[in-house]
């Protein structure tokens, strides 16, 4: 039975990945066990479930109805278990999370690997990327997204904390330069800013009545790395729009300089998403929880203006 389920699986998980390779790379497992697995299936079934080509794989009509009783069957099983999960408590299994790079980096990473070590049953594998993955069908357990939520159906989220923007500069960029006294002022600096594929990204202000007001700044330096940022300004090369808990350090130090201090920052929220489901895992609700109670403290404005 054990033999039977693990084909199932692998059928299941190569149908929804589009290759046998892919399957293999999301099961931990090797594009050869997984091709094995699911021809030892298709010999107990007496059947062929794909269609292959030099260039494409795709479903019999025999493959498709078995897929569609398959996924039935495996969520049948996944609630029972999670039911059952959600019960116990010490978390489990391994949890796979998808995190922003800088904020997982430094905000998200260190409080995960915290849990990881205070259950032994426990394994992590945190992806770091800008994207916005699918968790369904690329297979992760939890997300930690710095936007405002979009379109997320099919998903749960909770609310972690704001992260709180700012302009700055370095002392000897100001003093060549000026210091920016209003947000027109922007326009005239030079600036460093998040970007890709030749576009800017826009800074955004709070416009005083519940909107914002967002900001084209001029710029010859673009990265979409926040920290190559912060070290690019911290160099001199301009202004930039960065997270205080990141720039906090510097700023502290007299590195960077916060400019229009009067001007109300900017807050982009932070969630963690995950996939609805009646039952939470014990994983991932332990994971949540220690994110929930510390990821506060790791945003607060440790600077002193």
């Amino acid at each position: 039975m054990r033999d039977r389920l693990g084909g199932v699986f692998a059928f299941v998980q190569a149908v929804e990945a589009g290759s046998f390779a892919l399957a293999a790379e999301r099961m931990g497992l090797s594009r050869s066990a997984v091709g094995k697995s699911i021809a030892r299936l298709e010999e107990r079934l007496e059947t062929r479930l794909f269609q292959r080509t030099t260039r494409r794989q795709g479903l019999t009509e025999d493959g498709q109805a078995f897929y569609e009783r398959c996924v039935r069957a495996l969520a049948e099983l996944e609630a029972a278990e999670t039911a059952l999960d959600s019960g116990r408590r010490a978390p489990t299994g391994r949890l796979r999370v998808s995190a922003p790079v800088m904020f997982g980096r430094h905000c998200a990473a260190p409080l995960l690997r915290e849990l990881v070590l205070q259950h032994p049953g426990l394994e992590l594998e945190i992806a770091f990327s800008d994207r916005m993955v699918d968790l369904v069908e690329e297979g992760y357990d939890l997300a930690l997204r710095v936007a405002p939520l979009a379109d997320h159906a099919g998903l749960t989220a909770r609310r972690l904390g704001v992260q709180t923007m700012s302009v700055c500069a370095a002392p000897g960029y100001l003093k060549r330069h000026g210091r920016p006294k209003t947000l027109e002022d922007l326009g005239e600096h030079d600036a460093v800013v998040y970007g890709r594929n030749g576009v800017n990204k826009p800074w955004r202000f709070p416009d005083g009545q519940g909107g914002e007001q967002r900001i084209a700044v001029q710029a010859r330096l673009r990265f979409d790395d926040v920290e190559t940022i912060m070290d690019a300004a911290v160099q001199g090369a301009g202004l930039a729009w960065l997270p205080r808990w990141l720039i906090a350090e510097h700023l502290s130090s007299g590195r960077l300089v916060e400019v229009l201090e009067t001007q109300r920052p900017y807050g982009n929220e932070i969630y963690a998403v995950w996939p609805q489901s009646k039952h939470l895992t014990s994983k991932v609700r332990a994971a949540i929880d220690l994110l929930v109670a510390r990821i506060p403290e790791r945003l607060a404005d440790t600077h002193s203006r």
